[in-house]
């Protein structure tokens, strides 16, 4: 069994790469910053969550690449919110549309879940 959590980095796919950046930066409340990368990646677009290495945790990005559509079916991300009720009432107004109100999981906490502006489903995570 590894001593680390499982998901180590995520990558949300856009079609609209500036208005998933105004959707994730209005619900969440943070900013997103372009990602430098390695030559040879023609066509390949990141914007990357606010993260560090010395906190626990998945960093990630948004991401646009030619051939490589957004929408649902695909991994399900959940951001962690000192109260999740807080940031699930942000994602009409930003666009998106909410799924599932905040809901008890009972002792794992809270969550929500919801679309984002590009079609992708993600989750919202609490323990208050």
């Amino acid at each position: 069994m590894s001593a680390f959590n499982p998901v180590v980095w995520f990558e949300i796919y856009a079609d609209d790469l500036a208005r998933a950046r105004a959707f994730y930066e209005t619900v969440l409340g943070v900013t997103l910053e372009p990602l430098p990368l390695p030559g040879g990646m023609d066509g390949f677009q990141m914007l990357a969550f606010p993260s560090t290495m010395e906190n626990p945790g998945a960093g990630g990005t948004l991401c646009k690449m030619e051939g490589v559509p957004a929408g649902a079916g695909g991994t399900l991300i959940y951001f962690g919110c000192a109260d999740c009720a807080v940031e699930a009432g942000r994602v009409e107004a930003a666009g998106g549309r909410l799924q599932r109100d905040k809901m008890s999981i009972g002792e794992y906490g809270n969550i929500a879940l919801a679309f984002d502006t590009e079609g992708n489903m993600f989750g919202l995570h609490s323990m208050e």
